[in-house]
């Protein structure tokens, strides 16, 4: 058991360092300008380096490839959904850094995006442990 524990914290560890370079040092301005639009290609791309980066930490840990495949193109579709409500909700309230409801969708966005790890790596342990 204590295995699998590591694996799993190690697994978690990796997609930490995955999402901080993913969210605040691999964005450029396309990805995050006009982000209520639905249909918006930089989410699309930057929702991309996210299961990149996600598959790049699977195949680390010795994932099988068919389990990573799935699990990165859910995570690609819940990411894109997670930031495009984000966007959407900022749009319309039209909060900025100075107002509190911007640090509150924030955190629920990035809740929302770790529990989306949990996710993952519990299918990865039901699923995909080589």
């Amino acid at each position: 058991m204590f295995d699998v524990l590591n694996d799993v914290l190690i697994l978690l560890v990796l997609l930490q360092v995955k999402h901080m370079l993913a969210d605040f040092y691999l964005q450029t301005p396309r990805m995050l300008d006009g982000r209520g639009r639905y249909v918006h290609l930089g989410r699309a791309q930057h929702a991309g380096i996210h299961a990149a980066g996600s598959a790049l930490a699977f195949f680390v840990m010795g994932a099988l490839s068919g389990v990573v495949l799935w699990i990165v193109l859910a995570e690609w579709l819940v990411h894109y959904h997670i930031d495009w409500g984000k966007g959407r909700y900022s749009d319309i309230k039209a909060h900025t850094p100075a107002d509190a409801g911007y640090w509150r969708a924030f955190g629920f966005d990035q809740t929302l995006h770790q529990l989306t790890y949990v996710a993952m790596v519990w299918a990865w342990a039901a699923y995909g442990l080589s």
